[in-house]
Parts: structure tokens; sequence; C-alpha cells
């Protein structure tokens, strides 16, 4: 699987170890637990409507990158500090990378999640 960027210029990879939380559990936990996670690396948090979706640092001890999407469409992005972030904003999928990762993605930006 991949994360796709799509810009003027052409797509640009954000991520290619790409999980889906699709349970309650692995969706409860997310993150939480782990040391850190590695450079090319997404969680997808996919839901079946638009709504409220809010994220926590709580037992995650590195920063990361959070992006909402609506339609594939960024709704939202922010940087959460570890152990302490918070986050939230309507979405139908959130994305949680490496800190860094989606420095150049803005609010309108797509992004698509190929190889699901």
């Amino acid at each position: 699987m991949r994360i796709a960027h799509e810009t003027a210029d052409g797509d640009r990879t954000l991520a290619t170890e790409v999980e889906v939380a699709e349970g309650i559990v692995s969706q409860g936990l997310g993150l939480m637990f782990r040391r850190s996670i590695p450079d090319e690396y997404a969680l997808v948090f996919p839901f079946s409507s638009v709504s409220k979706r809010r994220l926590h640092m709580v037992c995650v001890p590195f920063d990361i990158d959070a992006v909402w999407l609506v339609d594939g469409e960024v709704s939202a992005k922010k940087r959460l500090s570890a152990w302490t972030g918070r986050g939230q904003a309507a979405a139908d999928t959130v994305i949680e990378l490496p800190a860094g990762a989606a420095a150049d993605v803005s609010v309108g930006d797509a992004l698509r999640i190929e190889g699901r």
C-alpha cells in the first residue's frame, strides 16, 4: 500500500508502509505503546461516514503529523506532540504519519490510499 499526495507537479509518496486500523480495538489503540514508527509509515483509520474525529497522544512518546480527510481531500492537518497532543476535525479517514512527513500537505489537497 502507498499514501500518495497529489500535487501540481505529480504525485509524491508520503508512506509505503501502510497499516489500516479497521477494528474498534486497533482504532482505539492507534499508536499507543509503540516506541517509534519508521519514516515511511502511515496508520490509516477508515470510517463509514464523515463525523468529528478526535485524536490524542496519551502513551505515544513521539510527535506525529495527523491528517483528516473527507472523500480524499484534506480537511485538517496538525502536528501532535508526544504525550500531550490533541486534535479533532471532520473526517471519514484519518492518517497518522511520522512528524514532518506531511509538511508539504495543505488543507484542500488530495491524498490517495493506493493498494487497498
